[in-house]
């Protein structure tokens, strides 16, 4: 399977607001691909993150640092694919890493803002909480068909979301 899905695409970014799931799906199909994956809130500068705890949202100055720390991690792995848990709310974040990574694949975690509220209510310990909720839904450009984006609906459970993600991937 691992070399399957990297023919077709050696980046595959599990993108959302806050609160759809990134981590949990991001971890669960690079277990599933038997690839690295990288959690990119893990690169985010410590004035980013007490900024996002504070409820504020980034700007996009504060956002491009990021990007590149996540592409160049993404870069430094030495085997594909490699399963990025980003945000990539807008569609200018998409091309950047599309620009620095080559063929990226995305797949859109999307949802309803109430269930997306109560599942950031019920975070313990996270930076990202209720607070950006109404910043990250006014930063999101859902990516378009001509994205060619794989969407899953974050209603299911994760063992079904990745499930789905792995026969998109596996039929093309």
């Amino acid at each position: 399977m691992k070399n399957a899905v990297a023919a077709r695409s050696d980046f595959l970014v599990v993108m959302g607001i806050a609160g759809t799931g990134k981590t949990e799906i991001a971890s669960r199909l690079a277990e599933t691909l038997d690839c690295q994956w990288i959690e990119a809130d893990r690169l985010h500068s410590p004035e980013n993150v007490e900024r996002m705890r504070q409820g504020i949202g980034l700007t996009d100055e504060q956002r491009w640092p990021w990007l590149a720390a996540i592409c160049d991690a993404a870069l430094a792995e030495p085997d594909r694919p490699v399963v990025i848990a980003c945000s990539a709310l807008r569609l200018r974040y998409r091309d950047f890493m599309r620009d620095r990574l080559g063929e990226v694949r995305f797949l859109f975690l999307d949802g309803p803002a109430d269930l997306i509220e109560q599942r950031l209510g019920a975070r313990k310990s996270h930076f990202a909480t209720t607070t950006l909720l109404a910043s990250q839904l006014a930063t999101l450009e859902p990516p378009s068909d001509d994205e060619a984006p794989i969407r899953l609906d974050i209603a299911l459970t994760p063992g079904e979301i990745v499930a789905q993600a792995v026969a998109v991937l596996r039929a093309g």
